[in-house]
Protein backbone atom coordinates (compact mmCIF):
# COMPACT_ATOMS: atom_id res chain seq x y z
CA UNK A 1 0.00 0.00 0.00
CA UNK A 2 1.46 3.51 -0.87
CA UNK A 3 -0.66 6.53 0.12
CA UNK A 4 -0.11 9.53 -1.25
CA UNK A 5 1.46 8.54 -4.32
CA UNK A 6 0.05 8.72 -7.59
CA UNK A 7 1.21 6.25 -10.71
CA UNK A 8 -0.02 7.48 -13.72
CA UNK A 9 -1.98 4.35 -16.00
CA UNK A 10 -1.23 3.23 -19.61
CA UNK A 11 -4.59 3.14 -21.96
CA UNK A 12 -4.51 -0.36 -22.09
CA UNK A 13 -4.12 -1.64 -18.90
CA UNK A 14 -6.59 -3.79 -16.92
CA UNK A 15 -8.01 -2.65 -13.02
CA UNK A 16 -10.06 -5.23 -11.40
CA UNK A 17 -12.01 -4.24 -7.76
CA UNK A 18 -9.71 -6.15 -5.41
CA UNK A 19 -10.68 -9.23 -3.01
CA UNK A 20 -9.32 -9.78 0.32
CA UNK A 21 -7.47 -12.90 -1.10
CA UNK A 22 -5.68 -10.38 -3.58
CA UNK A 23 -4.72 -8.22 -0.41
CA UNK A 24 -3.93 -11.08 2.14
CA UNK A 25 -1.94 -12.70 -1.04
CA UNK A 26 -0.17 -9.29 -1.17
CA UNK A 27 0.44 -8.98 2.62
CA UNK A 28 -1.58 -5.92 2.98
CA UNK A 29 -4.64 -6.79 3.55
CA UNK A 30 -4.47 -5.28 7.71
CA UNK A 31 -2.74 -2.09 5.96
CA UNK A 32 -5.98 -1.69 4.15
CA UNK A 33 -8.25 -2.24 7.32
CA UNK A 34 -6.43 0.17 9.32
CA UNK A 35 -5.78 2.93 6.81
CA UNK A 36 -9.48 3.03 6.45
CA UNK A 37 -10.63 2.85 9.95
CA UNK A 38 -8.11 6.05 11.14
CA UNK A 39 -9.40 7.52 8.30
CA UNK A 40 -13.08 7.13 8.94
CA UNK A 41 -13.55 6.11 5.30
CA UNK A 42 -16.54 3.83 4.58
CA UNK A 43 -16.56 1.47 1.68
CA UNK A 44 -19.86 1.43 -0.87
CA UNK A 45 -19.87 -2.49 -0.25
CA UNK A 46 -17.82 -4.40 2.03
CA UNK A 47 -14.99 -4.71 0.69
CA UNK A 48 -11.32 -4.56 2.59
CA UNK A 49 -13.62 -5.93 5.44
CA UNK A 50 -14.94 -8.80 3.74
CA UNK A 51 -14.88 -12.39 5.15
CA UNK A 52 -12.51 -14.64 3.35
CA UNK A 53 -12.30 -18.29 3.24
CA UNK A 54 -8.93 -20.57 2.66
CA UNK A 55 -9.03 -24.32 1.90
CA UNK A 56 -8.31 -25.34 5.00
CA UNK A 57 -5.69 -28.55 5.51
CA UNK A 58 -8.46 -31.40 5.52
CA UNK A 59 -9.72 -29.77 2.49
CA UNK A 60 -6.11 -29.44 0.73
CA UNK A 61 -5.91 -33.86 2.31
CA UNK A 62 -9.10 -34.17 0.52
CA UNK A 63 -8.46 -32.42 -2.53
CA UNK A 64 -11.82 -32.69 -4.16
CA UNK A 65 -14.41 -32.23 -1.50
CA UNK A 66 -15.10 -29.94 1.54
CA UNK A 67 -16.93 -31.04 4.62
CA UNK A 68 -16.56 -27.84 6.72
CA UNK A 69 -20.07 -27.42 6.83
CA UNK A 70 -20.57 -31.26 7.44
CA UNK A 71 -23.64 -32.09 9.91
CA UNK A 72 -24.94 -28.61 10.48
CA UNK A 73 -28.83 -28.54 10.57
CA UNK A 74 -30.58 -25.88 7.97
CA UNK A 75 -33.89 -24.54 6.88
CA UNK A 76 -34.85 -25.87 3.59
CA UNK A 77 -36.98 -22.40 2.21
CA UNK A 78 -35.08 -19.89 4.05
CA UNK A 79 -31.85 -21.70 2.33
CA UNK A 80 -33.29 -21.88 -0.97
CA UNK A 81 -34.22 -18.02 -0.36
CA UNK A 82 -30.70 -16.89 0.42
CA UNK A 83 -28.83 -19.09 -2.16
CA UNK A 84 -31.44 -18.15 -5.04
CA UNK A 85 -30.39 -14.36 -4.62
CA UNK A 86 -26.85 -15.38 -5.11
CA UNK A 87 -27.34 -17.46 -8.47
CA UNK A 88 -27.27 -20.78 -7.14
CA UNK A 89 -30.07 -23.57 -8.19
CA UNK A 90 -32.05 -26.08 -6.86
CA UNK A 91 -32.28 -29.52 -8.86
CA UNK A 92 -34.18 -32.69 -7.32
CA UNK A 93 -31.27 -35.01 -7.96
CA UNK A 94 -28.06 -32.69 -7.33
CA UNK A 95 -29.54 -30.47 -4.63
CA UNK A 96 -28.23 -27.23 -4.53
CA UNK A 97 -25.98 -25.79 -7.45
CA UNK A 98 -23.91 -22.82 -8.80
CA UNK A 99 -22.48 -22.57 -12.39
CA UNK A 100 -19.52 -21.05 -13.59
CA UNK A 101 -19.26 -20.85 -17.63
CA UNK A 102 -16.40 -18.84 -17.58
CA UNK A 103 -14.10 -21.14 -15.48
CA UNK A 104 -15.69 -24.13 -16.66
CA UNK A 105 -16.82 -25.65 -13.48
CA UNK A 106 -20.00 -26.09 -11.14
CA UNK A 107 -19.86 -26.41 -7.59
CA UNK A 108 -22.70 -28.61 -5.68
CA UNK A 109 -23.65 -28.36 -2.12
CA UNK A 110 -25.00 -31.97 -0.90
CA UNK A 111 -27.78 -31.78 1.98
CA UNK A 112 -30.62 -34.75 2.69
CA UNK A 113 -33.53 -32.24 1.43
CA UNK A 114 -36.60 -32.49 -0.33
CA UNK A 115 -36.10 -28.60 -1.36
CA UNK A 116 -39.59 -28.56 -2.56
CA UNK A 117 -40.90 -29.43 0.61
CA UNK A 118 -43.23 -26.76 2.43
CA UNK A 119 -42.33 -28.07 6.19
CA UNK A 120 -39.76 -31.16 6.60
CA UNK A 121 -40.35 -33.57 9.52
CA UNK A 122 -37.06 -33.26 10.26
CA UNK A 123 -34.45 -30.17 8.50
CA UNK A 124 -32.06 -31.63 6.64
CA UNK A 125 -28.61 -31.73 7.07
CA UNK A 126 -25.32 -30.32 4.91
CA UNK A 127 -23.03 -33.01 3.75
CA UNK A 128 -20.07 -32.40 1.39
CA UNK A 129 -19.17 -29.61 -1.38
CA UNK A 130 -17.73 -31.09 -4.57
CA UNK A 131 -16.47 -28.93 -7.47
CA UNK A 132 -17.16 -30.55 -10.93
CA UNK A 133 -16.07 -29.78 -14.55
CA UNK A 134 -18.81 -28.88 -17.08
CA UNK A 135 -17.41 -30.61 -20.01
CA UNK A 136 -17.01 -34.13 -18.40
CA UNK A 137 -18.80 -33.47 -14.66
CA UNK A 138 -15.19 -34.92 -13.61
CA UNK A 139 -14.42 -33.63 -10.07
CA UNK A 140 -11.83 -30.67 -10.05
CA UNK A 141 -9.45 -30.50 -7.01
CA UNK A 142 -10.07 -27.90 -5.04
CA UNK A 143 -6.61 -26.20 -5.53
CA UNK A 144 -7.35 -26.10 -9.28
CA UNK A 145 -10.30 -23.77 -8.29
CA UNK A 146 -9.75 -19.53 -8.26
CA UNK A 147 -9.59 -18.71 -4.53
CA UNK A 148 -11.67 -15.58 -4.86
CA UNK A 149 -14.46 -18.35 -6.35
CA UNK A 150 -13.34 -21.02 -3.39
CA UNK A 151 -13.97 -18.17 -0.68
CA UNK A 152 -17.10 -16.68 -2.18
CA UNK A 153 -18.73 -20.57 -2.31
CA UNK A 154 -18.18 -21.02 0.63
CA UNK A 155 -19.19 -17.80 1.91
CA UNK A 156 -22.29 -18.19 0.39
CA UNK A 157 -22.54 -21.63 2.27
CA UNK A 158 -21.36 -20.18 5.54
CA UNK A 159 -24.27 -17.42 5.41
CA UNK A 160 -26.91 -20.04 5.05
CA UNK A 161 -25.56 -21.79 8.27
CA UNK A 162 -25.58 -18.44 9.99
CA UNK A 163 -28.73 -17.40 9.04
CA UNK A 164 -30.43 -20.49 7.98
CA UNK A 165 -29.32 -22.56 10.97
CA UNK A 166 -32.05 -24.72 12.74
CA UNK A 167 -32.90 -22.57 15.85
CA UNK A 168 -32.03 -19.77 14.19
CA UNK A 169 -29.28 -19.00 15.84
CA UNK A 170 -25.55 -17.88 14.54
CA UNK A 171 -23.54 -21.11 15.38
CA UNK A 172 -19.70 -20.64 16.43
CA UNK A 173 -18.76 -23.03 13.06
CA UNK A 174 -18.87 -19.28 10.98
CA UNK A 175 -15.37 -19.04 11.92
CA UNK A 176 -14.56 -16.73 9.07
CA UNK A 177 -17.41 -14.00 10.20
CA UNK A 178 -16.34 -14.40 14.02
CA UNK A 179 -12.20 -13.35 12.46
CA UNK A 180 -13.92 -10.51 10.58
CA UNK A 181 -15.82 -9.13 13.23
CA UNK A 182 -12.73 -9.20 15.96
CA UNK A 183 -10.58 -7.28 13.52
CA UNK A 184 -13.28 -4.78 13.53
CA UNK A 185 -13.63 -5.04 17.24
CA UNK A 186 -9.73 -4.45 17.32
CA UNK A 187 -9.62 -1.37 15.30
CA UNK A 188 -12.75 0.35 17.08
CA UNK A 189 -11.28 0.17 20.42
CA UNK A 190 -8.55 2.80 18.34
CA UNK A 191 -11.20 4.39 17.42
CA UNK A 192 -13.08 4.81 20.72
CA UNK A 193 -9.77 5.09 22.76
CA UNK A 194 -10.33 1.87 24.51
CA UNK A 195 -7.88 0.34 26.42
CA UNK A 196 -9.74 -1.85 28.47
CA UNK A 197 -10.65 -4.48 25.89
CA UNK A 198 -8.98 -7.96 24.86
CA UNK A 199 -10.22 -9.58 21.89
CA UNK A 200 -9.96 -13.18 21.53
CA UNK A 201 -10.51 -15.80 19.22
CA UNK A 202 -14.27 -16.09 19.86
CA UNK A 203 -14.71 -13.96 22.23
CA UNK A 204 -14.40 -10.37 23.17
CA UNK A 205 -12.92 -9.68 27.09
CA UNK A 206 -14.07 -6.35 28.79
CA UNK A 207 -12.64 -5.29 31.80
CA UNK A 208 -15.11 -2.75 33.44
CA UNK A 209 -14.97 -0.74 36.30
CA UNK A 210 -17.86 -3.05 37.80
CA UNK A 211 -17.32 -6.69 36.45
CA UNK A 212 -15.82 -8.49 33.88
CA UNK A 213 -17.72 -9.22 30.53
CA UNK A 214 -17.60 -11.49 27.68
CA UNK A 215 -18.67 -10.55 24.46
CA UNK A 216 -19.75 -13.88 21.96
CA UNK A 217 -18.45 -12.76 18.57
CA UNK A 218 -20.59 -15.39 16.75
CA UNK A 219 -24.21 -14.67 18.44
CA UNK A 220 -22.93 -11.38 20.02
CA UNK A 221 -24.45 -13.46 23.62
CA UNK A 222 -22.91 -11.33 27.14
CA UNK A 223 -22.25 -13.10 29.90
CA UNK A 224 -20.60 -12.33 33.53
CA UNK A 225 -18.69 -15.03 35.03
CA UNK A 226 -20.35 -17.21 32.65
CA UNK A 227 -23.76 -15.76 33.56
CA UNK A 228 -25.95 -14.40 30.59
CA UNK A 229 -26.48 -10.84 30.85
CA UNK A 230 -29.89 -9.91 28.82
CA UNK A 231 -28.73 -7.03 26.95
CA UNK A 232 -30.83 -5.50 24.36
CA UNK A 233 -29.67 -5.08 20.82
CA UNK A 234 -29.08 -1.91 19.13
CA UNK A 235 -32.24 -0.64 17.48
CA UNK A 236 -31.67 -0.10 13.49
CA UNK A 237 -32.08 3.31 14.02
CA UNK A 238 -29.26 3.66 16.35
CA UNK A 239 -26.45 1.82 14.42
CA UNK A 240 -25.03 4.86 12.72
CA UNK A 241 -24.05 5.62 15.98
CA UNK A 242 -21.48 2.73 15.56
CA UNK A 243 -18.17 3.21 12.61
CA UNK A 244 -18.61 0.18 10.39
CA UNK A 245 -16.13 0.70 7.32
CA UNK A 246 -19.00 -0.76 4.94
CA UNK A 247 -22.50 0.38 3.77
CA UNK A 248 -23.67 -3.01 4.10
CA UNK A 249 -26.71 -3.89 6.50
CA UNK A 250 -24.70 -5.46 9.17
CA UNK A 251 -26.65 -5.62 12.14
CA UNK A 252 -25.13 -8.05 14.05
CA UNK A 253 -21.04 -6.64 13.63
CA UNK A 254 -23.02 -3.41 14.26
CA UNK A 255 -25.04 -4.97 17.76
CA UNK A 256 -21.19 -6.69 18.94
CA UNK A 257 -19.31 -3.78 18.18
CA UNK A 258 -22.15 -1.20 19.97
CA UNK A 259 -21.82 -3.34 23.55
CA UNK A 260 -18.53 -3.54 23.77
CA UNK A 261 -18.47 -0.20 24.02
CA UNK A 262 -21.14 0.64 26.35
CA UNK A 263 -19.55 -2.37 28.40
CA UNK A 264 -16.19 -0.84 28.53
CA UNK A 265 -17.81 2.47 29.97
CA UNK A 266 -20.07 0.39 32.23
CA UNK A 267 -19.58 3.63 34.96
CA UNK A 268 -21.70 5.36 32.89
CA UNK A 269 -24.64 2.96 32.80
CA UNK A 270 -27.86 4.56 34.14
CA UNK A 271 -30.19 1.38 32.81
CA UNK A 272 -31.29 0.48 36.23
CA UNK A 273 -32.45 -3.11 34.64
CA UNK A 274 -28.43 -4.02 33.26
CA UNK A 275 -27.03 -2.17 36.36
CA UNK A 276 -28.82 -4.87 38.51
CA UNK A 277 -27.59 -7.82 36.29
CA UNK A 278 -24.52 -7.01 36.67
CA UNK A 279 -24.87 -5.73 40.49
CA UNK A 280 -26.29 -9.26 41.06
Amino acid sequence: MTEGKVFPLKEDIKLIIAHPYNLFESVQWDLYQRYLFSNAIQQPFKQVFRELYIPTSDELEQLTRSARYQGHQIQPQKTIALLRGRGWTVSYEEGLQKIFHKEGYLVTMYAMADWYTPSDVEAPTLELVYFHSIKNNQLVPITSIDPVIFSEVMRDIDLVVSVAHVGEVDPEASHSSMQMRGVLARESTSLFGLNNVDVKERHILVKGQLADYSIHLGSGMVSKNDRQLAIIPVHSQHRGKIFLPFVDDDPKSAEIISKMRYLAQDNQIKDPTILAQINA
